[in-house]
């Protein structure tokens, strides 16, 4: 009956997926009280508000942060948490990034797998249930909208609203995730000043709003050339000469007699899974300290950053290169700026969940100790997620899909830092499939529509457990 159900749903899944796409939601910074998160991360909430009560659920807005959908009955709470902001769109899409074009069967859009796609199949699943079947719990589906920065939203939610018992996230893989390593967010620091009168000064630096949990697809530096100490003829020669000896990308573009404006591109990837991307801020990090000490220009930063992290995604030089079953160490360089004179070099870290994250600060501060002029600063942790694989709620969520499916998989490990971590007792269910590209903040990011209508199955099934 369920696969009756999801079909006679289907064009109607797929038309409100393609609306949520289309509405901008990357964060902005906002005075209003209202939409703290910027209008459009706000706009995406009414619209799964509005649609919500047009489907018969009870509805709630809190204070903009986020808002729930919920159905049912009794004193335990079932939860499904998902978010509506996504990540910057990003460059050379083959269609719009926020058109939600349907092509080859899928569904395109920045959010399309991650997670505007899961959370409308979350919803008609609820739909489902609602008006199908009896059930003794209340059910309901959270909407952060902050998630792919800081999670104020869910922060927020948990200081004013009831926590759910039990539940799970569609953000991540099938069958299930039971391990997810904890997240690292750190930074390099120098103060440049002592630097501006070099024969070469940086003036500027733009990473396109780059998320530092993303690797970034372009970086672009700009260089005043000192004209009484060098010239800028020569600096260009030697500067090529350097990048040939690089397989990087890296353009440069004369502004004037005195600026020049360096661009490497990358390639886009989730920082769960760098080694999938090119890193565009690590190699122009390379060039430019290779270029500087060149020209005798000794910058503590970029110096440290070619011996110990360089282009690799593992920590090796650093030392840090550790593994456990939830995987390899991975390093991702998410942020270059030049803020008051100050550089800085943020990294997403993904740390195995039996690693100490001390040891991780330890070495940095061991290494960065013999650099006058090098700090070494944490802006955020998040802790690991660990659930045995014998649980109650990792068995039948697995369970779940493996019957539906006809498959055997096992529970997952993984790098990517899921909203299943907003509560206890809760796992990342889906919507990617065993065996497919990982498409969440990548170019072209999109949910195939067959995924999109079997996740809805599945998401009924596990409600209808979860709740019963």
């Amino acid at each position: 009956m369920i696969d009756k159900y999801v079909q006679n749903l289907k064009e109607e899944i797929i038309q409100k997926t393609q609306e949520l796409i289309q509405i901008p939601s990357v964060y902005t910074v906002s005075n209003n009280p209202k939409y703290p998160f910027g209008k459009h991360v706000n706009d995406a909430l009414e619209y799964m508000l509005n649609l919500g009560r047009n489907l018969g659920f009870r509805t709630k807005n809190i204070d903009g942060y986020c808002g729930y959908i919920e159905f049912g009955e009794g004193d335990e709470l079932v939860g499904i948490i998902g978010h509506l902001d996504v990540v910057p769109e990003g460059s050379n899409w083959t269609y719009p990034p926020f058109s939600g074009t349907i092509s080859d069967d899928k569904i395109y859009g920045r959010g399309a797998i991650d997670d505007k796609g899961p959370v409308i199949s979350s919803l008609y699943a609820l739909k489902i249930v609602k008006d199908n079947y009896k059930i003794k719990k209340r059910v309901r589906l959270i909407l952060g909208l902050n998630e792919e920065r800081d999670w104020k939203c869910i922060n927020y939610y948990k200081t004013h609203e009831e926590i759910p018992t039990i539940g799970f996230s569609p953000d991540a893989n099938f069958p299930c995730i039971y391990a997810e390593k904890s997240i690292l967010t750190c930074y390099l620091k120098m103060d440049y000043t002592d630097l501006l009168d070099s024969s070469i000064v940086i003036k500027e630096i733009d990473t396109n709003d780059n998320a530092i949990n993303v690797v970034p697809k372009i970086c672009s530096i700009t260089l005043k050339i000192n004209q009484n100490k060098l010239l800028m003829c020569d600096f260009i020669s030697n500067l090529k000469q350097i990048i040939s000896k690089y397989e990087f990308e890296i353009d440069i573009y004369k502004i004037s007699e005195e600026e020049i404006k360096i661009t490497s591109h990358g390639i886009q990837a989730h920082s769960a899974h760098p080694e999938l991307g090119s890193n565009a801020i690590s190699a122009l990090i390379v060039v430019l300290n290779d270029i500087f000490k060149f020209y005798d220009i000794l910058t503590d930063i970029f110096d440290f950053f070619a011996k110990y992290i360089n282009t690799d995604y593992y920590g090796k030089n650093l030392g840090i290169n550790f593994e456990d079953e939830s995987g390899k160490l991975t390093l991702n360089v998410g942020d270059f700026k030049l803020e008051n004179n100050i550089f800085a070099i943020g990294m997403n870290i993904r740390v195995p969940v039996n690693t100490d994250i001390i040891n991780i600060g330890n070495t940095f501060f061991k290494h960065t100790s013999s650099y006058s002029n090098v700090d070494f600063d944490t802006t955020n942790y998040m802790p690991s997620l660990y659930i045995p694989k014998d649980n109650y709620l990792v068995k039948t969520l697995c369970d779940i899909y493996n019957s539906e499916t006809s498959s055997n998989e096992e529970p997952l490990a993984i790098g990517g830092a899921t909203y299943a971590r907003a509560f206890d007792n809760f796992v990342s269910f889906g919507p990617n499939l065993p065996g497919h590209k990982d498409m969440c903040h990548q170019t072209d990011e999109f949910i195939s529509i067959d995924t999109l209508i079997l996740s809805c199955k599945i998401y009924t099934k596990a409600i209808m457990a979860l709740s019963s």
